[in-house]
């Protein structure tokens, strides 16, 4: 060949060789999945099902790996257990990971933080005391507490030798609710990194095995992954909204003001409607939560007094004795060391007061519609006086509220006399003399 030609041939082989893939085996391969789950409320049969589906989800998806995002402060035992058994189930390795900073993965998020194939925590994160007295949502005796103890402590102790972490520690998260920072999981090997993000645990990871609940072995394919975040259905988000302990809190308050409207004053249909449904709702999140029974007596407390204060002349001590029952017994309604899992204090004083006001105000109202003499239909015309208009001897007519009616007396009485209605009989009024009837 010429030269002439020569050039522009090497020329086109060399930026087809610079178009070609630098490496020839992921060529045509398309990149890596990861399923990002975000467990960032209460654990509970609702987080626990939306964790589940979206671990069923990255599998149907062939997902290289999943990353379970943890900011809880955990919460019931039996939702527990279930995320854990979710995890040893998935064929993609699940990297459990407490993020953002600041975030924690404390009471069952602990179990669920050392049961990943990765356990990963951003800087300035926390994990641990996991003792049962928030796991189990409700209060057992010491026989029990202990019986209890020792089971989620034989538990965590058998999570943290599978995955090869430290037995110890993790022991003493549950029978010591010991906690731990970032540093010190990873100092004392109850995690197995510390990254910021999930890019850097990615980049760590890449082309590194790691070892599965079942005792095989996967390599990770993360660099440059594809992140596909599994959102939380509507309904779901719904429901872990009112699973809140303050939404509850609110939402029962509603339901016993809409429901006492209701029945105070039948037909209006639209109160006992929202009410039961508030109250039906308050309920279902109740169900999940560790209650105590000295706070729902302090809130029955409350509402005695403020029945009371609507009777009673106090001067408001009732009232606010009642307000005071009712903010403490809303703080202490639900029994839990972490702040998230219990109701604030802004929140239960915006019920007592509203609530207070309310059922004074209304009590107040239907006591005394009950002691108003009628004014209208046939309990209306009792005691009312009239002026007899044709003698009655005995029955005549009589003229009441501008009005002719029948009437009849026990004696003869004359026209123009003034009479008061005693009793009606039909459409027939019996009436005596007004002198009579002083």
């Amino acid at each position: 060949m010429s030269s002439k030609y020569l050039r522009p041939a090497l020329l086109l082989i060399t930026i087809l060789a610079s178009a070609l893939p630098s490496n020839p085996l992921r060529a045509g391969q398309p990149r890596p999945l990861v399923v990002d789950i975000k467990l960032d409320t209460m654990i509970h049969q609702v987080s626990a099902e939306y964790v589940e589906r979206g671990i069923r989800y990255a599998n149907d998806q062939h997902a290289d790996a999943i990353i379970l995002e943890l900011n809880t402060p955990g919460r019931l035992v039996t939702a527990t257990q279930e995320l854990v058994q979710a995890i040893y189930a998935s064929h993609a390795p699940v990297i459990t990971y407490v993020t953002p900073s600041g975030a924690s993965a404390a009471s069952g998020g602990f179990f669920v933080l050392i049961a990943g194939d990765l356990a990963v925590m951003s800087p300035g994160t926390n994990t641990g005391a996991s003792h049962p007295v928030d796991l189990m949502g409700g209060q057992t005796d010491k026989t029990m507490s202990e019986k209890i103890e020792s089971d989620l402590a034989s538990y965590i102790r058998s999570i943290a030798q599978k995955r090869g972490r430290n037995v110890a520690l993790a022991d003493d998260a549950v029978r010591k609710s010991s906690s731990f920072t970032d540093k010190e999981a990873l100092d004392d090997k109850l995690i197995d990194f510390v990254a910021p993000s999930p890019r850097e645990i990615f980049a760590q990871y890449d082309g590194k095995p790691v070892q599965r609940f079942d005792g095989s072995t996967t390599t990770l394919h993360l660099a440059d992954a594809d992140v596909e975040t599994y959102p939380m259905g509507r309904i779901e988000s719904i429901l872990v909204w009112v699973a809140d302990p303050n939404v509850a809190f609110l939402l029962g308050a509603i339901g016993l003001v809409c429901l006492y409207l209701e029945f105070t004053h039948p037909g209006m249909v639209v109160p006992g409607v929202a009410g039961a449904i508030s109250l039906v709702l308050a309920l279902y999140a109740f169900n999940f939560m560790p209650i105590n029974y000295a706070g729902v007596l302090l809130i029955i407390a409350a509402l005695v007094m403020f029945a009371l204060e609507a009777k009673l002349t106090s001067h408001g001590v009732l009232a606010g004795g009642g307000i005071l029952a009712m903010v403490l017994g809303a703080m202490i309604l639900v029994k839990s060391p972490w702040p998230e899992a219990r109701i604030h204090f802004p929140t239960a004083l915006s019920v007592a007061l509203p609530l207070a006001f309310i059922s004074i105000i209304l009590l107040r109202l239907v006591i005394a519609a009950k002691k108003r003499k009628a004014v209208t239909g046939d309990q209306g015309m009792l005691g009312e006086l009239g002026v007899v208009q044709t003698a009655l001897a005995p029955a005549g007519k009589i003229l009441v509220h501008g009005e002719i009616w029948d009437a009849r007396a026990g004696s003869e009485i004359p026209k123009g006399t003034r009479v008061r209605v005693r009793k009606i009989d039909g459409l027939t009024l019996e009436v005596e003399p007004e002198k009579e009837s002083r």
